[in-house]
């Protein structure tokens, strides 16, 4: 680790792998202090990231400390060339947020010291913090930020407010919303049926979870990432631990005993998030409507004094809006020195090249000119 000091809290740059992991408790108090904080902050699933996703050397974990030694803020982040130098939030594209950790206790003293921490990395790597939701601890660096620093647009997040299914309900029109009472009728009348997963039975039941994505998507375009063996080994290890916590919540789905979906769900105080599925062709079959099921099973388990919103993470698939979601854009957030300057415009103009050819996309006619191979 190096080290530095900044007013009166010091400052140090873990690079260790192995040291990382060992910060395990002094982090989950941070991230218990950190009202912002989502699951994809915590610990737990960072490290376990690392172990599936982590390059050797590219680690660079800034902490922040109070004399006597209790971590206050931490930004989780490490070096890529892409080909540019560039600093990157641990947890990469399978984190649907990114962010750093401050302790509200003494964030005005932390800012500025995780900024200058930031600062004096900038100076030979561009950072760029991708995924960032509106409210997150490090829109707080961005706005005290002193060198070059730009803002673009980045994936579409689509959210419910966390309450009971019949207010769900109430909020969509009446037709639609006697469509809705429908599918659950049907629900009950098949006999669909669920639960939650035990932590101890958590490992298989994210087993099962890959393998019915695998049969949902079987001839369709499917997240390659999703089938990999290093992203259910990250799973595992970092959702058992997670689930035993209530930072996760995994269901499956029964219909005549047998396990025809399961899905996790990841909670914190602000949020719970529908975070992957998998679905067996049979309930497809049978025209079950698959987001009444899980909607209606997870708002009935969530806590009195639980999360206030409901997300169903990033992605705006069409299914999606008729249950009349709010939309809320995550944030790129971009932050540069004088010498890495030229990077920041490079990224920008990249990005708003992006922007601007999605919006001709979506103008476009659709070709209709037959599909051939």
């Amino acid at each position: 680790m190096t080290a530095g000091t900044c007013r009166t809290l010091s400052v140090e740059v873990c690079a260790d792998a192995q040291a990382f992991g060992e910060l395990a408790g002094e982090w989950e108090r941070l991230y218990r202090a950190c009202r912002s904080a989502t699951p994809f902050q915590s610990h737990t699933w960072l490290h376990s990231w690392w172990l599936s996703y982590g390059t050797p050397g590219a680690l660079r974990v800034v902490l922040v400390r109070r004399s006597g030694g209790e971590l206050v803020a931490a930004a989780p982040l490490m070096r890529v060339h892409r080909p540019l130098p560039v600093l990157v939030p641990v947890g990469g594209a399978i984190s649907d947020f990114c962010d750093v950790l401050l302790d509200e206790a003494v964030a005005d003293l932390a800012v500025p010291a995780l900024a200058d921490a930031l600062a004096g990395l900038a100076r030979t790597a561009l950072i760029d913090f991708r995924e960032v939701r509106p409210g997150s601890a490090v829109e707080r660096v961005f706005h005290s930020w002193q060198g070059p620093r730009h803002r673009v647009p980045d994936s579409l997040c689509l959210e419910l407010p966390a309450v009971p299914m019949d207010e769900l309900v109430g909020r969509l029109s009446s037709k639609r919303a006697q469509r809705v009472r429908n599918r659950m009728n049907k629900l009950a009348r098949i006999g669909v049926r669920w639960r939650t997963v035990g932590a101890e039975e958590t490992g298989a039941a994210l087993g099962r979870l890959i393998e019915l994505h695998r049969l949902q998507w079987e001839g369709r375009k499917v997240t390659p990432e999703h089938l990999r063996p290093r992203f259910l080994d990250h799973l595992v290890r970092s959702v058992v631990p997670m689930a035993r916590r209530g930072e996760a919540v995994v269901k499956e789905y029964l219909l005549e005993d047998e396990v025809v979906a399961v899905d996790l769900t990841f909670q914190s105080r602000q949020l719970a998030g529908k975070y992957l599925y998998g679905v067996h062709p049979r309930l497809r079959e049978r025209k079950v409507d698959v987001t009444t099921m899980m909607l209606t099973a997870a708002v009935e388990e969530l806590p009195a004094q639980g999360p206030a919103v409901l997300s169903l993470l990033r992605g705006a698939e069409p299914y999606k809006y008729q249950w009349r979601p709010r939309g809320v854009v995550n944030q790129r957030l971009l932050l540069a020195r004088r010498r890495t300057a030229p990077l920041l415009a490079a990224v920008a103009c990249e990005a708003a090249a992006r922007t601007r050819a999605k919006r001709v996309l979506r103008r476009a006619p659709a070709d209709p000119r037959p599909v051939t191979s």
